[in-house]
């Protein structure tokens, strides 16, 4: 007796095992995964938000690099056109098990039935010997059948890949050619740390390396590669052609990317819309009334720090002692313990508030500061000196214009890289009377202790 064929093998194609749950079981799952990461997510919550482990969360973002696939980004177009989609895969399978013919299948989907027919034998699921058209499986089939790899350019171009490494990792060298080691900084798979020591290259930046190509080769088109295909293929495992642990070389030093809606949160959790420096009253940006403070920290060697109080009317200065407390450089700070520094938000709380009450009460109407963890404290300090804070934007130092100015002034008596701890409060009162006695071109000539003294006076005869 003859031994028949099984229909998969009539169909023309050979029977091909799956590897398992076809891809597009997780597309869905994966576009809003990337979706959630472009809104800010991290991606343990987004993988647990779209019903994922949150393992499986990071190893996507791990394995594309931060970065999302094009086909899965949140902007990509559903594919469409000569290309059947996943929906009518479906009214295809729909169709066939309502015993509907091809070409009426065609005719409902607006296809060739040609199209129709070469799907339904091509596509079918057949791995347990039978012939069978499933939706998913068939869109497995079809993606697969549609990959081409193709070799990253750094890859392929040995001369091109030299040049990139050569000046994002290449060594540096001396004026008469030697080259310089620098310090050892084995790479962790991670970001460097803060204070510690990073890995010494001519550390180009990949959009550096793109424009000098044109200068270096201008004939050869070859020599030609975008800043983004040297980013991807330092951050996406897969890639073959830079290795990743010389993302340590870039600026930044990040193993990953970070997606763009994360670094705009930044800002830190004790901040809120209502006491950002927009909400300030109005009549503290003209200047014509007074008791609008400005607020900073001025940092010397081994983490000590000044506090400056600024006055935006008079530029009347008042300077804050922030003594290191007991057992600062003493051994690792044990971790999440007090700032032994002395410029914690409680040093910092109660030093102003210290320093400040010394006012007359129309003198304290708001205070200005940049979002430093030293002003974790602000609430207690309008109850405790009655002195709403107001916080600037990240990266706007103008808004606190006349506070910069000052402590420029201040460094001509506490320059950088000098202890601050080492001047008692009788010091910084000197200091701060020496400033308060400069006559200022900005208040008519007179001195910022004479136009706060007239405004206290002019206080009391009312």
């Amino acid at each position: 007796m003859a031994k028949r064929k099984r229909r998969s093998a009539r169909s023309g194609r050979a029977p091909v095992f799956s590897p398992g749950r076809p891809g597009i079981a997780r597309r869905e799952d994966r576009r809003r995964f990337w979706g959630l990461i472009a809104l800010g997510r991290s991606s343990e919550d987004a993988a647990i938000e779209v019903g994922v482990s949150a393992p499986v969360g990071s190893r996507w973002f791990r394995e594309a690099g931060g970065m999302p696939p094009t086909h899965l980004s949140p902007t990509a177009p559903c594919p469409v056109g000569r290309y059947l989609s996943l929906s009518e895969r479906e009214e295809i399978a729909l169709m066939l098990a309502r015993g509907c013919a091809l070409r009426a299948i065609a005719r409902h989907l607006k296809r060739s039935p040609s199209t129709i027919s070469r799907e339904v034998r091509r596509n079918a699921a057949t791995r347990s010997g039978g012939f069978e058209y499933r939706a998913t499986t068939a869109q497995w089939h079809a993606e697969r059948a549609a990959r081409r790899p193709k070799i990253a350019k750094l890859a392929s171009n040995e001369r091109l890949r030299h040049y990139v490494q050569e000046h994002l990792a290449g060594l540096v060298q001396r004026s008469d050619g030697g080259k310089v080691a620098g310090p050892q900084a084995p790479w962790k798979g991670r970001r460097h740390g803060r204070r510690q020591s990073r890995r010494w290259a001519t550390a180009w930046s990949p959009e550096q390396i793109s424009r000098r190509l044109l200068l270096d080769f201008p004939e050869d088109k070859t020599m030609r590669i975008s800043h983004e295909a040297i980013y991807q293929a330092l951050y996406i495992q897969g890639r073959g052609a830079l290795r990743r642990e010389l993302t340590a070389c870039l600026r930044t030093g990040r193993a990953l990317r970070v997606p763009q809606a994360r670094t705009g949160r930044r800002g830190k959790s004790f901040i809120t819309p209502e006491i950002m420096i927009s909400e300030r009253p109005a009549e503290a940006d003209d200047r014509a009334v007074p008791g609008h403070w400005e607020g900073d920290l001025i940092i010397g060697l081994n983490s000590s720090a000044i506090g400056t109080l600024v006055e935006r009317t008079t530029r009347f200065t008042m300077l804050l002692h922030l003594p290191a407390m007991p057992g600062h450089g003493e051994g690792a700070r044990p971790k999440n313990g007090p700032a032994l520094a002395g410029h914690g938000a409680e040093a910092v709380r109660d030093a102003i508030a210290r320093t400040i009450v010394q006012l007359p009460q129309h003198l304290r109407r708001s205070l200005s500061w940049d979002q430093g963890a030293e002003m974790a404290r602000h609430a207690e300090l309008k109850v405790l000196a009655d002195l709403p804070v107001y916080f600037c934007d990240p990266h706007s130092p103008w808004q606190r214009g006349t506070n910069e100015n000052t402590n420029g002034l201040l460094r001509q008596y506490f320059p950088k890289g000098t202890d601050l701890g080492l001047h008692p409060p009788e010091e910084l009162d000197a200091v701060a009377a020496a400033l308060n006695g400069r006559p200022r071109k900005t208040l008519a000539w007179k001195t910022p202790a004479e136009a706060l003294d007239e405004l206290i006076a002019e206080t009391q005869n009312h």
